[in-house]
């Protein structure tokens, strides 16, 4: 069952052309929460700062780099065991276990928001302090991994990303912060009028596969990347 926003593979090169760059791609992780109000489903994004050398003004799901300490960060529970063995297809447990985790930082990092479970203040060093000092642990249960994308050879930066959804409720609180800064604007946006604003193509990419989730969960898994000088999508089960 394909995706009901096809890729576009134009407005890619448009959003980031190519510099010639040979850069090998960097494992990242993206969280994509969703909630429900009055009957109509909603999608936190945030804007990139206009300075940025990447996608700069374009709205965008949290998310970033995988870091070291992504490997060893406890968490108050693990990946249902269906999602790590989509993950465990593409990259080891324990990378893959970061990827998800990697995801959980960068949305607080980014947004302050805690997909997490209370727990006892605690003080580590490194990009989890914050985290850790607000009396949470990361709630990796609450995750499905939807999508996975690369980004084609010879553009300014490369990310082999994995795309994670998560339902609002797991949060500890509901509404976003400052984060950051990294993202300029940050709001709950209805789906439909997510699709209206400036958006990179992948992100459109992988929001009409969030609205096709939403309705028919068990859907196969998308994989965006480039082959043979081509943009590829291709499902996995």
């Amino acid at each position: 069952m394909p995706a009901s926003t096809p890729f576009d593979a134009a407005q890619d090169l448009r959003d980031a052309p190519p510099t010639g760059d040979r850069k090998r791609p960097k494992d990242a992780a993206t969280l994509i929460l969703t909630r429900v109000r009055k009957g109509t489903p909603e999608v936190l994004m945030g804007r990139r700062a206009p300075g940025h050398v990447f996608m700069a003004a374009k709205w965008v799901f949290p998310g970033g780099r995988i870091d070291r300490a992504d490997f060893t960060a406890a968490s108050a529970s693990e990946l249902p065991h269906a999602e790590l063995a989509r993950l465990t297809r593409e990259t080891p447990t324990r990378r893959a276990r970061a990827l998800a985790l990697t995801a959980v930082r960068e949305t607080f990092e980014e947004t302050g928001l805690l997909l997490a479970e209370p727990a006892p203040a605690a003080s580590v060093a490194g990009p989890w302090r914050e985290f850790r000092a607000a009396g949470a642990l990361p709630d990796l249960a609450a995750l499905s991994y939807v999508a996975r994308a690369i980004t084609p050879p010879g553009r300014s930066r490369r990310f082999d990303a994995r795309f994670f959804m998560a339902d609002a409720r797991a949060l500890l609180h509901p509404e976003p912060t400052a984060g950051s800064g990294e993202l300029d604007e940050i709001a709950w946006l209805p789906l439909d009028e997510a699709r209206a604003v400036d958006l990179p193509a992948i992100t459109r990419f992988v929001l009409g596969e969030v609205s096709e989730r939403l309705a028919h969960p068990a859907r196969p898994l998308p994989f965006v990347r480039m082959v043979r000088g081509r943009h590829v999508v291709e499902h996995q089960d």
